[in-house]
């Protein structure tokens, strides 16, 4: 039985397609995992809704500084030339389509492209939309990385988002455990598929008519 990818795994397997030079936010949650990825020599920048650009890896031991930490309250790393601006202005970035990418978590992603990463739905739950709404619409290309099945083994990859949309036609690539997924104005294209699944296995449990333009990669 050969192994799915691990979260760690998947970070390292989005970094590694994150054009050179790109000004990139990764949501909170799996996608912060990507800045432990990316090559220095790469020169990939990366910015913090709460008003940070060059933001480096995760931060440990005696590089912490509880001052210096991103969206998800973890501590980071700064790269030399790293700079510092209000959240307003922080906001008007991800607004104004200067971003070139952003990584971001789901609950569920349709067929089309419409991402819903901010609530449930479910009575009680508390919403959590923070600056993903922006980030959607604003960004030139919006990734997802999630893993592929609910706890209940349902598939977050569907034909239509049963949740509150975060955005409508915004995803163009969904990174998963399973497999990676491009939707294309062709449909949803499978290009990667990792452990015991197939394309016949990933169309029964996602209920996609999926294209077939993988190989298994372990």
């Amino acid at each position: 039985m050969t192994e799915r990818l691990t979260r760690d795994e998947i970070a390292e397997r989005v970094a590694r397609d994150i054009p050179r030079g790109a000004y990139v936010n990764l949501g909170i949650g799996m996608p912060t995992k990507v800045s432990d990825y990316l090559e220095a020599e790469r020169q990939v920048t990366l910015h913090t809704e709460n008003g940070m650009l060059g933001m480096g890896p995760e931060a440990h031991g005696d590089e912490i500084d509880l001052d210096l930490i991103n969206a998800g309250k973890i501590p980071v790393t700064e790269l030399p030339g790293a700079s510092y601006f209000h959240h307003a202005d922080s906001f008007a970035m991800m607004r104004g389509g200067h971003l070139d990418l952003c990584v971001l978590g789901a609950f569920q992603v349709s067929a089309t492209g419409d991402l819903a990463n901010w609530h449930t739905g479910k009575p009680g739950a508390i919403p959590a939309v923070g600056g993903a709404m922006d980030l959607a619409i604003g960004a030139k290309q919006t990734f997802v990385m999630m893993e592929l099945y609910t706890r209940k083994g349902e598939s977050k990859l569907v034909e239509s988002c049963t949740y509150p949309l975060t955005g409508i036609g915004c995803v163009s690539r969904v990174y998963t455990d399973v497999a990676i997924f491009d939707l294309t104005a062709d449909g949803v294209a499978v290009t990667e598929i990792y452990g015991d699944d197939t394309i016949d296995t990933l169309r029964e449990s996602t209920g996609l008519a999926l294209i077939d333009r993988a190989v298994p990669v372990r």
